[in-house]
């Protein structure tokens, strides 16, 4: 019963800094400019602020539902339903969140002559059980010389130099279809998440351009950009200084 009741206390003291953020920042606001809106009766906020309050118990959906059935009385199938919506463009959403926060906290309390950078990292994403994922792919995994089933996360963060933002992010699979296991569901090639399907197919660095060009259009200021010799070529450096 101590636990249980540990567990609902700080429960509610993150319930209350989610509220403190998502007002301070306008997430409601954000969710509707990127397509994220209510589907029967549900609004999507709500949804979102269950999945988000989710990652900070480090529990999954499953095991919350059993510690604190209150705070997901929603569903699991309207969760679900919620982060496979193909019309939402998550992408921007966290592009714009960045852009806010730089701009109305970190900004102000930094010199005007402080150089910003945007950081382009290339990570594994390692899937070695998965067998049904969509996309999923052998990947060369640069860090161990090995291929890997799994996928590549291509992120993009700003930083000041003192302060680190992840700003948006791809999951990449492999332009080549004789190294992917599965192929994409089909679905309306308007929808965005047709697109996010085909950028995850496209090159590395057509796809870190495509982030780059996301986070300047979102608002997010940089001098520099920070990338692994892997993304170089003369292409990809002129791509880049036009964006700067």
């Amino acid at each position: 019963m101590k636990s249980i009741a540990q567990n609902n206390h700080q429960d509610k003291v993150l319930a209350a800094s989610i509220y403190r953020f998502f007002k301070e920042y306008h997430v409601a606001a954000l969710l509707k400019s990127v397509n994220a809106y209510k589907a029967k009766g549900i609004p999507a906020f709500a949804v979102f602020t269950v999945l988000f309050g989710a990652i900070f118990t480090q529990r999954s959906l499953y095991m919350g539902m059993l510690v604190n059935p209150s705070a997901y009385n929603l569903g699991k199938d309207i969760l679900y339903r919620f982060l496979n919506a193909a019309q939402i463009n998550w992408l921007r959403l966290t592009s714009l969140l960045s852009a806010r926060i730089a701009t109305k906290t970190i900004a102000p309390l930094t010199d005007e002559h402080r150089v910003n950078v945007l950081i382009v990292d290339d990570s594994m994403f390692s899937r070695g059980r998965s067998k049904k994922v969509e996309l999923l792919a052998k990947v060369f995994d640069h860090a161990k010389g090995v291929y890997d089933l799994g996928f590549r996360l291509l992120t993009v963060c700003w930083s000041d130099g003192n302060t680190v933002l992840p700003v948006n992010s791809c999951l990449l699979s492999t332009s080549n279809a004789k190294n992917r296991l599965n192929e994409a569901t089909k679905m309306d090639c308007r929808t965005l998440g047709f697109k996010r399907r085909a950028l995850a197919q496209t090159k590395a660095p057509e796809v870190m351009m495509h982030l780059l060009t996301a986070a300047q259009n979102a608002g997010i200021h940089a001098n520099h950009v920070l990338f692994d010799t892997r993304f170089c070529s003369p292409s990809s450096l002129l791509a880049v200084k036009k964006i700067g």
